[in-house]
């Protein structure tokens, strides 16, 4: 006997539900999907991008926030992105945002092809963007997706290259984003017990 098909949640559902959760979850329009953990490298891109944004922006009208504060887009699903700007007053106790100007996702193997292409169609249909950047983990590079009208440009960018953004009036070496990451280091790999 077959199983009857699961109910999709409401957006207000899963915002009631989120609330009580310790931890993140995403809404993908259907269901709540749980947020997973991730590398060293992610984390320290994380890190940096913070690091290289927040001065930056101090003296304008733009705010960077990192992986813990939501996005709403259009259909609406909610997002956790790896950092967005926010071109506008944010009140102390807003938990999510549905204008940011520039959206960030660090690329994890397990979530490449989600970024790249479901968020990716999620991000752009959000009005107030204007840039979407993809920073892989494993090398200094690059893909940006830039509004330019109605449609999209691609740009890739590659170590030594400059991240504009002039949806916020600032700019970024990409290789800053990429500080304290040695992409020569062997992986960790757990030790193994020979039998006597």
């Amino acid at each position: 006997m077959s199983q009857p098909a699961a109910k999709p949640w409401t957006p207000e559902e899963f915002l009631a539900w989120e609330e009580r959760q310790p931890l993140r979850y995403e809404f993908d329009g259907f269901q709540p999907v749980a947020m997973t953990g991730g590398t060293a490298a992610h984390s320290a891109i994380q890190g940096n991008l913070a690091a290289a944004l927040v001065p930056r922006l101090r003296a304008g009208r733009c705010r960077f926030f990192n992986s813990d504060f939501k996005i709403e887009t259009t259909e609406p699903h909610y997002r956790y992105p790896d950092g967005s700007i926010v071109c506008r007053s944010v009140a102390p106790t807003d938990t999510r945002a549905a204008d940011p100007v520039t959206l960030f996702e660090v690329l994890s193997p397990s979530t490449a092809d989600e970024d790249r292409y479901t968020k990716a169609l999620e991000y752009q249909a959000i009005p107030s963007v204007q840039r979407y950047v993809m920073l892989e983990q494993n090398a200094i590079r690059a893909t940006v997706l830039e509004r330019s009208g109605e449609s999209w440009t691609v740009h890739l960018l590659m170590q030594g290259s400059i991240l504009r953004l002039p949806e916020a009036g600032i700019e970024v070496p990409l290789d800053e984003l990429y500080e304290g990451i040695d992409f020569g280091a062997p992986r960790h790999q757990e030790p193994t017990t020979e039998a006597p």
